[in-house]
């Protein structure tokens, strides 16, 4: 029998001090992850942060062009980047960040310290320093390197810190974690609009065109490539679409769309399941058709985007494997249901290690990573596949990683 002192056992006694001490080092490694944030950040800005642009680009130099009718998901100032190339060909680039769908996950902006501590944390909310490592000058983004494509490109990086998949329009009240009232601005469509009148005035007639994104970019494409198309490049015929790592099944994204982001009638109607990226290419493909090359990548243990599928499932933000055991099953029907649309749908898997091996999985995106030139078991890159594409020659790769059983 456990020695029990006044009430309370030993035993219980010893699961207290074990939290407390658990608590204890939570709140350490958040101090020190909001402390390297900012160390990080602070050389980011100093050494690799793009100048602002203030004349005409230079070529193969990276820009960054401040939006004055742009904002951020914390009402700071939004920025895009540019780079001009050598060639005739743009490529739109949509960022990644995140995504806030209700007032619980938008109280939980990303921060380094809830990073290093491990607490539920969803979206970039700001595009403070430590943002631009992912967004400029790595992967298919990076200048110079003769393994790249798409060196020779324009382009426009439409950057993210909404948590709307780059499609709201809405100033979203919620509670904080500190009790006090904040507002969410859900303005992601509004700087994508932005931004593609400050791209285009740059880059205005392209005579190939790939409109691409990584995680939340992802989603976004299959959502504004009719604007792009329809409002600032109707005279380019000659598109591919890609999607990296765009994969979160939850029933409620059409309220989501609809109340929360409140985004464009056209792009909420068009949400008729739980996979809103499904719905959006086959609302695409309706428009476009075959007019349109369609691309898609991802990883099948993805251990990101299985913590929020995690949360979704179970309102337990984090991976293990069970949860990416079901994501890899859920990615094996939605690259059915892409190949459904249209049979000519190219797919990439890729299955990187996450090298964080505490969370086990596989990576999350490679297209703006050093993954994106990483040789695959089918001999090819990420890079050649994708370079392939664009010139026309689309085809799979590595499907054979989608035939296990779960």
């Amino acid at each position: 029998m456990p020695h029990v002192m006044g009430g309370v056992s030993g035993l219980q006694i010893t699961d207290m001090h074990q939290r407390e001490r658990h608590e204890q080092s939570r709140k350490a490694m958040g101090k020190l992850g909001d402390l390297a944030e900012g160390v990080i950040g602070a050389e980011v800005e100093k050494r690799f942060e793009a100048p602002v642009l203030t004349g005409e680009p230079e070529a193969d130099v990276w820009y960054r062009i401040p939006l004055v009718r742009g904002r951020s998901g914390d009402g700071s100032e939004y920025h895009i980047y540019i780079k001009k190339g050598r060639s005739q060909n743009t490529c739109v680039f949509l960022s990644g960040g995140g995504v806030a769908w209700n007032a619980y996950t938008a109280a939980r902006p990303v921060t380094g310290g809830k990073v290093a501590a491990g607490l539920p944390n969803y979206y970039w909310n700001n595009l403070r320093p430590f943002t631009q490592i992912m967004n400029i000058n790595t992967g298919i983004t990076e200048i110079g390197n003769v393994h790249n494509p798409f060196n020779d490109w324009n382009f426009i990086v439409i950057t993210y810190a909404t948590g709307d998949f780059h499609v709201g329009n809405n100033d979203f009240h919620y509670i904080a974690e500190d009790g006090t009232e904040q507002v969410l601005y859900f303005h992601g469509y509004a700087n994508f609009i932005e931004a593609m009148r400050t791209g285009v005035s740059f880059f205005p007639s392209p005579q190939k065109l790939l409109i691409a994104g990584d995680s939340a970019g992802a989603f976004a494409v299959p959502a504004v490539t009719a604007n792009i198309l329809e409002d600032f490049y109707p005279a380019c015929d000659d598109v591919t679409v890609f999607s990296d790592s765009g994969q979160l099944l939850y029933k409620n994204w059409k309220r989501t769309a609809r109340e929360v982001w409140k985004t464009t009638p056209a792009i909420w109607e068009s949400i008729l399941s739980d996979n809103i990226t499904v719905d959006w290419y086959r609302s695409l493909h309706e428009i476009w058709g075959d007019r349109i090359r369609y691309l898609y990548a991802g990883s099948p243990r993805d251990y990101l985007l299985s913590a929020y599928l995690n949360d979704v499932q179970t309102h337990q933000y984090g991976t293990n494997t069970e949860v990416q055991g079901e994501y890899y099953h859920q990615m094996q029907r939605m690259l059915r249901s892409l190949k459904e649309i249209t049979p000519k749908f190219g797919m990439f898997i890729y299955d990187f290690r996450n090298l964080r091996w505490f969370l086990g999985g596989t990576v999350h995106t490679a297209v703006r990573h050093k993954r994106f030139y990483f040789q695959t078991r089918s001999g090819k890159t990420m890079a050649q596949w994708l370079g392939d594409a664009v010139y026309g020659n689309v085809y799979d790769c590595n499907m054979d990683l989608m035939k296990g059983r779960v």
